[in-house]
Protein backbone atom coordinates (compact mmCIF):
# COMPACT_ATOMS: atom_id res chain seq x y z
CA UNK A 1 0.00 0.00 0.00
CA UNK A 2 1.37 3.35 -0.97
CA UNK A 3 1.44 5.42 2.63
CA UNK A 4 2.41 9.27 1.96
CA UNK A 5 3.27 11.11 4.67
CA UNK A 6 1.09 13.63 6.39
CA UNK A 7 3.12 16.75 5.82
CA UNK A 8 3.97 15.37 1.61
CA UNK A 9 0.18 14.85 0.90
CA UNK A 10 0.01 18.02 -0.77
CA UNK A 11 3.02 18.10 -1.92
CA UNK A 12 2.76 15.29 -4.34
CA UNK A 13 0.03 17.31 -5.85
CA UNK A 14 1.46 20.65 -6.01
CA UNK A 15 4.31 19.46 -8.27
CA UNK A 16 1.65 17.97 -11.14
CA UNK A 17 -0.61 21.60 -10.92
CA UNK A 18 3.07 23.17 -11.09
CA UNK A 19 3.96 20.63 -14.67
CA UNK A 20 0.89 21.29 -15.69
CA UNK A 21 0.74 25.44 -14.98
CA UNK A 22 -2.56 25.35 -12.90
CA UNK A 23 -4.44 25.52 -16.65
CA UNK A 24 -8.05 24.57 -16.56
CA UNK A 25 -8.10 22.78 -20.27
CA UNK A 26 -5.26 20.19 -18.08
CA UNK A 27 -7.87 18.91 -15.35
CA UNK A 28 -8.09 16.14 -16.67
CA UNK A 29 -4.40 15.18 -16.99
CA UNK A 30 -4.02 16.38 -13.20
CA UNK A 31 -6.29 13.89 -12.23
CA UNK A 32 -4.53 11.24 -13.75
CA UNK A 33 -1.69 11.95 -12.69
CA UNK A 34 -2.85 12.68 -9.22
CA UNK A 35 -4.85 8.89 -9.27
CA UNK A 36 -1.65 7.40 -10.45
CA UNK A 37 0.03 8.87 -7.31
CA UNK A 38 -2.97 7.81 -4.46
CA UNK A 39 -4.67 4.51 -6.65
CA UNK A 40 -8.04 7.35 -6.22
CA UNK A 41 -8.86 11.00 -5.85
CA UNK A 42 -9.24 11.14 -2.12
CA UNK A 43 -12.13 14.46 -1.18
CA UNK A 44 -9.49 16.36 0.29
CA UNK A 45 -7.46 16.06 -2.60
CA UNK A 46 -10.22 17.41 -5.06
CA UNK A 47 -10.76 20.14 -3.15
CA UNK A 48 -7.60 21.12 -2.87
CA UNK A 49 -6.98 20.94 -6.56
CA UNK A 50 -10.33 23.34 -6.88
CA UNK A 51 -8.83 25.78 -4.46
CA UNK A 52 -5.74 26.06 -6.29
CA UNK A 53 -6.49 26.07 -9.61
CA UNK A 54 -9.79 28.78 -8.67
CA UNK A 55 -12.67 26.53 -9.83
CA UNK A 56 -15.41 24.80 -7.91
CA UNK A 57 -14.94 21.96 -5.83
CA UNK A 58 -17.81 21.03 -7.60
CA UNK A 59 -16.75 21.40 -10.94
CA UNK A 60 -13.54 18.84 -10.03
CA UNK A 61 -16.21 16.79 -8.48
CA UNK A 62 -17.83 16.68 -11.79
CA UNK A 63 -15.13 15.79 -13.90
CA UNK A 64 -13.85 13.31 -11.57
CA UNK A 65 -17.46 11.18 -11.20
CA UNK A 66 -18.16 11.73 -14.88
CA UNK A 67 -15.22 9.55 -16.43
CA UNK A 68 -14.95 5.97 -15.54
CA UNK A 69 -10.91 5.84 -15.11
CA UNK A 70 -11.18 7.85 -11.88
CA UNK A 71 -12.07 6.25 -8.71
CA UNK A 72 -12.94 8.37 -5.77
CA UNK A 73 -12.67 4.94 -3.79
CA UNK A 74 -9.27 3.34 -2.96
CA UNK A 75 -8.38 0.66 -5.21
CA UNK A 76 -6.16 -2.31 -4.84
CA UNK A 77 -2.84 -3.14 -5.56
CA UNK A 78 -3.73 -5.28 -8.40
CA UNK A 79 -6.58 -3.71 -9.96
CA UNK A 80 -8.76 -6.86 -12.09
CA UNK A 81 -10.64 -6.06 -14.80
CA UNK A 82 -12.84 -8.77 -16.21
CA UNK A 83 -14.16 -8.40 -19.53
CA UNK A 84 -17.98 -8.77 -20.11
CA UNK A 85 -18.48 -7.73 -23.60
CA UNK A 86 -20.54 -10.52 -25.44
CA UNK A 87 -18.02 -12.53 -26.67
CA UNK A 88 -16.35 -12.75 -23.07
CA UNK A 89 -19.40 -13.52 -21.90
CA UNK A 90 -20.73 -16.34 -24.08
CA UNK A 91 -17.25 -17.75 -23.52
CA UNK A 92 -17.46 -17.50 -19.73
CA UNK A 93 -16.42 -14.90 -18.34
CA UNK A 94 -19.04 -14.70 -15.42
CA UNK A 95 -17.57 -18.27 -14.09
CA UNK A 96 -14.28 -16.59 -14.28
CA UNK A 97 -15.60 -13.08 -12.54
CA UNK A 98 -17.03 -15.34 -9.68
CA UNK A 99 -13.80 -17.62 -9.04
CA UNK A 100 -11.38 -14.16 -8.73
CA UNK A 101 -14.01 -12.45 -6.28
CA UNK A 102 -13.91 -15.95 -4.42
CA UNK A 103 -10.38 -16.22 -4.72
CA UNK A 104 -9.77 -12.57 -3.64
CA UNK A 105 -12.70 -12.48 -0.15
CA UNK A 106 -14.98 -10.26 -1.86
CA UNK A 107 -18.47 -10.10 -0.84
CA UNK A 108 -21.67 -7.89 -0.83
CA UNK A 109 -20.94 -5.32 -4.06
CA UNK A 110 -17.77 -4.79 -2.76
CA UNK A 111 -14.89 -4.10 -5.35
CA UNK A 112 -11.88 -3.92 -3.51
CA UNK A 113 -10.27 -6.11 -0.40
CA UNK A 114 -10.06 -4.67 3.30
CA UNK A 115 -6.17 -4.94 3.02
CA UNK A 116 -6.35 -3.04 -0.37
CA UNK A 117 -4.66 -6.08 -2.58
CA UNK A 118 -7.34 -6.05 -4.95
CA UNK A 119 -9.85 -4.81 -6.55
CA UNK A 120 -11.86 -6.72 -9.02
CA UNK A 121 -14.70 -5.00 -11.46
CA UNK A 122 -16.42 -5.99 -14.65
CA UNK A 123 -15.94 -3.87 -17.97
CA UNK A 124 -17.82 -3.79 -20.72
CA UNK A 125 -15.06 -4.75 -23.81
CA UNK A 126 -11.89 -4.70 -23.29
CA UNK A 127 -11.19 -4.94 -27.25
CA UNK A 128 -9.91 -8.77 -27.50
CA UNK A 129 -12.87 -10.40 -28.20
CA UNK A 130 -10.44 -13.14 -30.45
CA UNK A 131 -9.02 -13.72 -26.65
CA UNK A 132 -11.59 -14.08 -25.56
CA UNK A 133 -12.63 -14.46 -21.82
CA UNK A 134 -9.64 -11.93 -21.63
CA UNK A 135 -8.99 -10.65 -17.69
CA UNK A 136 -6.87 -7.45 -17.62
CA UNK A 137 -4.64 -6.74 -14.44
CA UNK A 138 -2.81 -3.82 -13.96
CA UNK A 139 -2.68 -3.29 -17.70
CA UNK A 140 -1.38 -6.96 -18.46
CA UNK A 141 -3.56 -8.72 -20.77
CA UNK A 142 -4.81 -12.62 -19.65
CA UNK A 143 -6.17 -14.50 -22.52
CA UNK A 144 -8.54 -17.16 -22.71
CA UNK A 145 -9.34 -17.27 -18.94
CA UNK A 146 -10.89 -20.15 -17.23
CA UNK A 147 -11.94 -20.44 -13.24
CA UNK A 148 -9.06 -22.67 -12.66
CA UNK A 149 -6.30 -20.61 -14.61
CA UNK A 150 -7.31 -17.59 -13.01
CA UNK A 151 -7.02 -18.95 -9.50
CA UNK A 152 -3.43 -20.02 -9.80
CA UNK A 153 -2.73 -16.29 -11.41
CA UNK A 154 -4.27 -15.27 -8.15
CA UNK A 155 -1.78 -17.55 -5.72
CA UNK A 156 0.63 -15.56 -7.65
CA UNK A 157 0.09 -12.21 -7.34
CA UNK A 158 -1.01 -13.06 -3.37
CA UNK A 159 2.84 -14.38 -3.39
CA UNK A 160 4.27 -11.50 -4.27
CA UNK A 161 2.12 -9.33 -2.18
CA UNK A 162 1.69 -11.48 0.86
CA UNK A 163 -0.62 -10.04 3.76
CA UNK A 164 0.32 -10.70 7.31
CA UNK A 165 0.71 -14.42 8.25
CA UNK A 166 0.37 -15.93 4.66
Amino acid sequence: MIIIEEKDKFKKVSEILDKYEYKKSNLIAILQKTQAVYRYLPEEILIYIATTMNISPATVYGVATFYSQFSLNPKGKFEIKVCDGTACHVRGSEPVYNAIKNKVGLKDGKITTDDLRFSVETVSCLGACGLAPVVLINEKVYPQMTPEAISIIIDELKKEFPKEGE
